[in-house]
């Protein structure tokens, strides 16, 4: 759908340069979406693999992040190993509702309850990041952080038409529950994409 190059702006690699690699094609519908034109896949033209990374190559950066829409719905083991050779690192974002394919070197899985996240990929998640939409967000962010490994890293994020509700909530929760930790959409901040 769109390529570009930036600052990760939210979880656990916040602040640093990445090449973002955003994907057409979602059904999984989130009413909060803040690009429902990833959607629809047809909407967008395709990129080869090699343009991809070719763009992805061209900056100093070697982190590349393959969000959506919702990645997985394509098969991207052969996205993943061109830029692996390349010398990048891989990072998805991703809801968990499909199969992971390819290898990554970081993966958030945001869950939705749209569609719910496949045990076999929260257990593989390095970060999970729970998108805190109203209060009965937090028991269903336990729900999830009980299926991920141990070392997984665990967010709260507000969604961004709630955060002026929402933050004094996930403050006080993080506080009453460190293994929580705050994640802010940084970028809406800095007015970058």
């Amino acid at each position: 759908m769109e390529q570009f190059y930036t600052i990760q702006g939210e979880g656990y690699n916040t602040g640093r340069a990445a090449y973002f690699l955003r994907l057409g094609g979602c059904d999984v519908g989130c009413v909060w979406c803040d690009v429902k034109d990833s959607w629809d896949a047809d909407k967008h033209p395709r990129v080869s693999i090699t343009d991809m990374v070719a763009a992805a190559t061209a900056h100093a950066g070697r982190n590349v992040v393959i969000t959506g829409g919702e990645p997985l719905m394509h098969q991207l083991g052969p996205l993943t190993a061109a830029l692996h050779a390349a010398g990048c690192q891989n990072w998805i974002e991703t809801s968990g509702a499909y199969p992971l394919s390819g290898k990554w070197d970081w993966i958030c899985v945001s869950p939705k309850k749209f569609k719910a996240p496949l045990p076999e990929t929260l257990q593989q998640a390095h970060e999970l990041k729970i998108i805190v939409f109203n209060k009965s967000d937090f028991a269903w962010a336990e729900e999830h952080a009980a299926q991920v490994g141990p070392d997984c890293r665990l967010y709260l994020q507000p969604e961004w038409s709630k955060a002026s509700q929402m933050m004094p909530l996930i403050v006080d929760y993080v506080k009453d529950n460190p293994q929580w930790q705050v994640s802010l959409q940084t970028h809406k901040f800095l007015d970058i994409p």
